[in-house]
């Protein structure tokens, strides 16, 4: 399982890579749970990661604007990154959610076949009025993604656990895997869920506010330190998977 963290900017990208993540993501936590950050800024992580660590970046949640979201995947593109996070926290049908995402999925494999695009939904769709979170696979496969992401939209305390049971979530990466799709799992996780992160098989596990300072994801900074304690254990866990096999 791949270990996302998400970052602001270079300093905290280098942190992050000091203390063994597997995907520096790069975000603007101000401008929404998927803020999209600045070309620039993007650029500047791109440039001091290692070639081994893959960057992946926001586009934010973006309405049932099909064009816009087609320019925003092009630019991000042109970055370099590896992964592009498509939000669907505006969208109200499956069909918009499609129509969007296959867009952003024309957009950025015209210019890189290579680049995997996320599309990303909430857990916590009851209450940020959003696509129901069991529905992301599905719409991910129909159009052409390649990973199945869920996350929590609004950010108090709450995690991913606290809206959907692990029954929901196995169902929803067993879902995913079956329609070919890798499956991220974020949401105001902390230590104490990689292990049943872990057991739900998901292919990529994000944290931001888990290796800030204070937990604040927003005032808070990303720390080599915290980065690596959750590296630690997360690999202490893997073992004990395997020794068990």
């Amino acid at each position: 399982m791949k270990f996302l963290v998400s970052c602001i900017n270079e300093e905290e990208a280098e942190a992050a890579v000091k203390g063994g993540a597997d995907i520096i993501d790069v975000k603007n936590p101000k401008e929404g749970p998927l803020g999209a950050s600045f070309p620039w800024t993007i650029k500047g992580v791109k440039s001091i990661v290692p070639k081994d660590v893959e960057v992946s970046c926001t586009l934010g949640d973006l309405p049932n604007l099909p064009g816009s979201v087609s320019l925003a995947a092009l630019g991000a593109s042109t970055t370099g990154v590896n992964y592009l996070k498509v939000g669907l926290g505006k969208v109200k049908t499956q069909d918009e959610a499609v129509s969007l995402l296959k867009s952003a999925v024309k957009a950025a494999n015209d210019f890189n076949p290579a680049i995997k695009v996320v599309a990303t939904g909430y857990a916590d769709s009851d209450r940020s009025c959003t696509i129901c979170p069991q529905l992301i696979p599905e719409i991910a496969s129909e159009a052409n993604a390649n990973v199945a992401m869920v996350d929590t939209a609004v950010k108090n305390g709450a995690n991913l656990f606290s809206f959907l049971t692990r029954r929901e979530i196995k169902s929803l990466v067993d879902d995913g895997h079956e329609r070919g799709l890798q499956v991220a799992l974020a949401g105001s996780l902390r230590k104490e869920h990689l292990k049943d992160i872990l057991a739900l098989k998901a292919d990529i596990v994000g944290v931001r506010g888990a290796v800030c300072t204070d937990g604040d994801r927003l005032k808070g900074q990303v720390t080599s330190e915290a980065v690596a304690d959750l590296r630690a254990a997360l690999r202490q866990m893997q073992a004990e998977v395997a020794a068990v096999r």
